[in-house]
C-alpha cells in the first residue's frame, strides 16, 4: 500500500492568528485552539497573570 506523496494540510500561520494584550504583563499573546470557544472572554496570557490580577485588582 502506498500512502501517496501529497502534503499534509497545516493550520494557519502564526502571524495570521488574532492577538490580544495581557493587562498584567502587557505582552501580546495569540489565539490558541484551546481557547476557540471562548476567545472573547480570554483576558490573560497565562494562569500566573490571572492569579496576579486577583491579588492586585485594577482600580
Amino acid at each position: 500500500m502506498s500512502r501517496g506523496k501529497g502534503r499534509v494540510a497545516r493550520g494557519p500561520d502564526k502571524a495570521d492568528l488574532p492577538e490580544k494584550i495581557c493587562p498584567v504583563c502587557k505582552r501580546p499573546f495569540s489565539w490558541r485552539k484551546k481557547w476557540a470557544r471562548d476567545w472573547e472572554r480570554v483576558r490573560y496570557c497565562s494562569e500566573a497573570c490571572r492569579r496576579k490580577s486577583s491579588v492586585n485588582p485594577p482600580g
